[in-house]
């Protein structure tokens, strides 16, 4: 372990492992299998990457997405670490190349895909070699309950019957108590050692807007917040995510759309301007991020509602994995909880699964129309308490307002049963709201007890009160597709005035002197942004110069840290976070000239 801290602070420039790093790494060196739960950003990579710098051989690192298996393997290079990845974006002579490597011991690190590492040739090839250790990352993919089923994951149970002898570590940021128990099995890991780290990524404020105008609401939070700052707006749909970027292009921001309907090439390309560049707005399905390294999202919205607490958790804790203030924003409305449930119950899933999904869903909504702190709702999902509420969701700053509604959804839920359980929320609406158009006189709905009895509540209000009872199970939509509300069980006791309802108030914009100037924007003196745009401006030009991107030369962190410190000698500038010795040689000195060649330099 002297030798790993030494490579943690020599390569890597970090002065102590944080959390369960040591832990792990400390039973990895031992040859002992692991299986790690991390959140994002936490630093799951140092706990397969040192351990194979130590132990004889090299380390395989199992990866989902080759498109990303380039800039992991230059960021290593950098720091002057042996890696390589096969996968089919090379050709044959690098394939030979890299194989050979392997053989002769010339690697550190080798990563390659799961569909790769199943084949003849790659088991050959490994069966030559000398391997340090097995690494498969995002591992919640092998499980049939998680949020990002992969069946290529199942197969690699193999390499413990063929490498018993290699250890294995398996690493994930989410993973419930199914998911885990299933990881654990898939993987033949029962006689692994379990690290669970906490889940809280405090540095991420969670704001969910219910039922707001959709893309006018993600307008006004990025010019409120993010005016210039790069970040990852999640749609359900390939359309819409095509729609909401060239939207977001039209009204003057850099906005790129990723989803697999788009040739590879474009996809590739959009891909590599979102990491490269600064400022770009990345807009996708889910089929986007896995493994992102990017450090400085700031911010990741959700125009739709994600599967389940866990990809939410995946996709939100994709934002500020420096560790700086970051944002997860999500806006969704009333048919979008309709259509999850119908497509839960169209599903041709078994029912097992499909009363696991039910649950996750149930859950999320729950979540979704929490009025307690989120943070802590959050982390209890994955069995973590938060012993105070966090201050930084909406919740916190901005507390919602609940009332008894226990009359307004006696009214809702009375309209739903004597309309016959036949129509949709718009018209329910105007039936509550006494609207005698042509579709309500021809039915004899204007004769109705509750005709025009919730005239005195707005619309919007009442499209409020639905979703809730929707989210909170008094209602379901029916299961042909047409949006027809129907009652149930629950909703028995609400309708007999045994039962009361709680709603939350619709939420007002907070005042303008209560809002604060963005928490997540790097925060300097006005002495010091001269040096702030000068570093930036010069490492863009050495990320290009190499084609890699600009994290990969100094995450924002340390940036901020350097303006901070104003290093005067390269000694003072080593005691800087993300500064090892390898990056201190490559660019300790022309960073240091623009530090002490700054004009604010007192």
């Amino acid at each position: 372990m002297n030798c790993a801290l030494e490579i943690l602070q020599s390569r890597f420039g970090y002065h102590k492992f944080r959390q369960h790093q040591s832990a792990i790494i400390a039973a990895v060196l031992e040859g002992r299998d692991v299986l790690a739960l991390m959140p994002t950003g936490g630093g799951k990579s140092l706990c397969y990457q040192i351990p194979a710098l130590i132990r004889d051989g090299a380390g395989v690192i199992i990866s989902p997405l080759i498109a990303l298996m380039h800039d992991q393997v230059a960021a290593m290079r950098l720091l002057g670490i042996r890696a390589a990845y096969l996968n089919s974006t090379l050709d044959f002579a690098t394939v030979r190349e890299t194989e050979a490597a392997l053989l002769e011991g010339e690697l550190d690190l080798l990563y390659i895909a799961p569909e790769r590492l199943a084949n003849e040739r790659t088991l050959d090839l490994l069966d030559r070699s000398k391997i340090a250790l097995f690494a498969i990352d995002e591992a919640h993919c092998v499980s049939h309950w998680g949020h990002d089923f992969r069946p290529e994951y199942k197969r690699l149970s193999f390499l413990h019957e063929r490498y018993g002898a290699v250890p294995r570590i398996a690493l994930t940021a989410t993973a419930d108590g199914p998911t885990r128990r299933e990881i654990i099995s898939e993987l033949a890991l029962e006689n692994a050692d379990q690290f669970i780290a906490s889940f809280d990524r405090p540095n991420i404020c969670y704001t969910i807007a219910q039922g707001a105008g959709g893309r006018e609401a993600l307008w006004k939070f990025l010019a409120r917040e993010h005016e210039e700052d790069a970040g990852i707006v999640y749609c359900l749909s390939r359309k819409k995510v095509e729609d909401i970027a060239r939207w977001l292009t039209n009204k003057g921001r850099t906005a790129l759309p990723y989803h697999a309907g788009l040739h590879k090439d474009e996809r590739q390309h959009n891909m590599e301007r979102f990491l490269r560049g600064e400022g770009v707005i990345i807009v996708a399905t889910i089929a986007f991020g896995m493994g992102i390294d990017k450090p400085d999202v700031r911010f990741v919205a959700h125009l739709n509602l994600p599967k389940s607490i866990e990809a939410y958790y995946q996709e939100t804790g994709r934002a500020g994995r420096d560790g700086l203030p970051a944002n997860a924003w999500m806006s969704y409305g009333l048919q979008e909880v309709i259509m999850f449930r119908q497509w839960l119950r169209g599903s041709e899933a078994g029912e097992t699964h499909k009363r696991v999904q039910h649950g996750k869903l149930e859950a999320l909504l729950g979540f979704c129309e929490l009025t307690t702190c989120r943070r802590q709702a959050l982390l209890a999902y994955f069995g973590e308490e938060l012993p105070a509420p966090c201050g930084n969701c909406d919740n916190c700053i901005n507390p919602p307002e609940t009332y008894d509604g226990t009359i307004e959804a006696q009214k809702a839920l009375s309209t739903v049963y004597r309309t016959g359980q036949m129509f949709g929320v718009q018209y329910l609406i105007d039936v509550l709201g006494g609207k005698a158009d042509e579709r309500i006189l021809r039915n004899g709905h204007d004769a109705l007890s509750t005709f025009g009895i919730g005239a005195d509540v707005k619309p919007v209000e009442w499209r409020g009160i639905f979703r809730q009872l929707i989210a909170q199970g008094f209602l379901t939509s029916d299961t042909q597709g047409h949006g027809s509300l129907k009652l149930t069980e629950k909703s028995r006791p609400v309708l007999r005035g045994k039962q009361q309802v709680q709603l939350r108030k619709r939420r007002k914009p907070a005042p303008a002197k209560a809002r604060r100037r963005p928490r997540t924007a790097i925060t300097l003196s006005q002495a010091d942004q001269p040096l702030w745009d000068t570093l930036r401006t010069l490492r863009l030009d050495l990320a290009r110069e190499q084609n890699v991107p600009p994290y990969v030369i100094f995450h924002d962190s340390t940036l901020k840290e350097l303006v901070s410190a104003k290093p005067a000698t390269l000694d003072e500038m080593a005691e800087i976070s993300g500064i090892g010795n390898t990056k201190l040689k490559k660019y300790g000195q022309v960073f240091l000239d623009a530090v002490t060649g700054s004009p604010d330099q007192p």
